[in-house]
């Protein structure tokens, strides 16, 4: 009853994510409606252009670029990099659906049969290695019309285009695919709600009562999923997704300590209480004040809370890739960046090439601390390092940075399977190069596979392995002994 787990258990997930804005390219191809994806600008001003009034989702403007709209051509490679992830060995694979795939223009009646053969064809080339596909139904690409012509999550209209797509995508692979999640990092809105959303300033985003307001919309359409994900197959795992960033408070000071706690109840718990709970938390009505929200504004029926608390979600997904300190006594800290959120730097930890801090105890902490909330599989869907990779003369790509950070944050998981935490799988993030989410950028590489790309859009396209491509390999066949 009481054993220490010292191993990662027997059919542990090992694999890599992907999001399918990032890397299939394609974008205007065999039927596919332009996403929001496809409206971004690539760079590093990716967010502050997205963020500005100006900017009313036009999808294109000569003085940008858009990567996302040839990715890295996984839309006919998809075979070629399938392979290499089962020459890793990989146990799952995380991709997503695109919606505008399926639905051009996310309101259509009928679905384009050219989507859904692409992922049939994909979903067996997974099987065909026995490599479990787990499948993001939206992953910040929702169909540009529905932010332009609908103004994004916060018409309630969305929630029966979300669950016409996802019955149809449920519907068509149920019986090929057991591991689901509905919404990509869902809570990231609460700092930036344009990818998860679609809002921006022009139709709303400075406005929190917009923001709960997509979300309420968001967690409906998330439960109604798992509605009929059930009722197809009630052995179906559907589970939420979120991005955890393990926060601490600076220093010992009653107010910063509190400053920390209101931190997590509103950013790394608002959105799995919803979704894991079936409820809001009691902290809701106060994170509501503080915000300038007036609940009576919210469409909120009786009949969406029984949905909430009768199709909650079966696991806890989520992305990890660094920590943050919470500090409102002193303003004159030094600042970081990070996965769509910034906050004071942490004295005792080392960043990346981008700013993000490193710090693998931190996802031990989380995996403690989402587990002890809620007695639910936890499953680490994205994490990894972003970095500038160098191609040897030789060809060779030694990314030892990638290895020594990833091994780390598997000894944290380690840790927390012996703290005794129910841990379903782990994928890395970009386990092949892709195009970044914040920043457009290639030159920001996550993979074990390289991608002969660059910003420019310049480049073969061709693959080749990295050293953490063996060292992956090595990890997986070991089931995480061999680090």
């Amino acid at each position: 009853m009481f054993d220490i787990k010292e191993k990662f258990p027997d059919g542990f997930l090992w694999g890599g994510a992907t999001a399918a804005n990032q890397l299939e390219g394609a974008w205007d191809k065999d039927g596919k409606g332009p996403s929001i994806a496809d409206a971004l600008p690539g760079g590093k001003k990716r967010f502050s252009i997205a963020s500005s009034q100006k900017f009313d989702w036009q999808l294109e403007d000569e003085q940008y670029t858009y990567p996302n709209h040839k990715g890295i051509d996984h839309y006919d490679r998809f075979k070629e990099d399938i392979k290499l992830f089962a020459e890793m060995g990989f146990k799952c694979y995380r991709f997503s659906i695109a919606w505008a795939r399926i639905f051009p223009q996310g309101d259509e009646e009928t679905p384009n049969e050219a989507g859904l053969e692409f992922y049939d064809q994909l979903i067996d080339e997974c099987l065909k290695y026995d490599i479990e596909p787990v499948i993001t139904i939206s992953h910040y690409e929702m169909p540009l019309s529905l932010a332009k012509n609908y103004g994004g999550w916060k018409n309630r209209g969305l929630i029966k285009f979300y669950e016409h797509f996802a019955r149809v995508v449920l519907e068509r692979y149920h019986s090929k695919v057991h591991y689901w999640m509905t919404f990509n990092e869902i809570n990231s809105a609460f700092h930036f709600p344009v990818m998860s959303q679609g809002l921006v300033p022009s139709n709303g985003a400075n406005d929190f009562t917009n923001v709960v307001q997509s979300w309420h919309n968001q967690f409906v359409a998330s439960a109604l999923a798992v509605k009929i994900g059930h009722e197809l197959d009630e052995q179906l795992q559907i589970g939420c997704m979120i991005l955890y960033a393990t926060s601490y408070a600076y220093d010992s000071n009653p107010v910063n300590q509190y400053a920390n706690l209101k931190q997590m109840q509103d950013f790394n718990f608002f959105c799995a209480d919803v979704q894991v709970r079936g409820e809001y938390s009691q902290s809701t009505a106060r994170m509501l004040k503080e915000h300038n929200v007036n609940p009576a504004l919210l469409e909120i029926t009786d009949n969406d809370l029984e949905l909430l608390a009768q199709n909650t979600v079966d696991y806890i997904g989520f992305s990890y890739y660094m920590s943050m300190v919470t500090d409102v006594t002193r303003e004159d800290h030094e600042g970081v960046s990070g996965n769509l959120i910034g906050g004071v730097a942490n004295p005792f930890l080392k960043s990346s090439d981008w700013g993000w801090q490193i710090d693998p105890k931190g996802l031990q902490i989380a995996l403690n601390e989402l587990y002890d909330r809620y007695q639910k599989p936890l499953f680490i869907v994205e994490n990894g390092l972003g970095a500038i990779d160098t191609v040897a003369e030789s060809g060779a790509i030694h990314d030892d940075y990638r290895i020594d950070y990833l091994k780390q944050h598997i000894e944290a998981m380690q840790g927390a399977i012996t703290d005794g935490v129910d841990l379903l799988g782990y994928t890395p993030w970009g386990c092949i190069d892709l195009v970044s989410a914040s920043t457009g950028e290639m030159s920001k590489r996550y993979g074990f596979i390289y991608v002969d790309l660059d910003d420019e859009g310049n480049g073969t396209l061709d693959r080749s392995r990295k050293d953490s491509f063996y060292w992956y390999k090595k990890v997986i066949e070991s089931n995480g002994e061999d680090l």
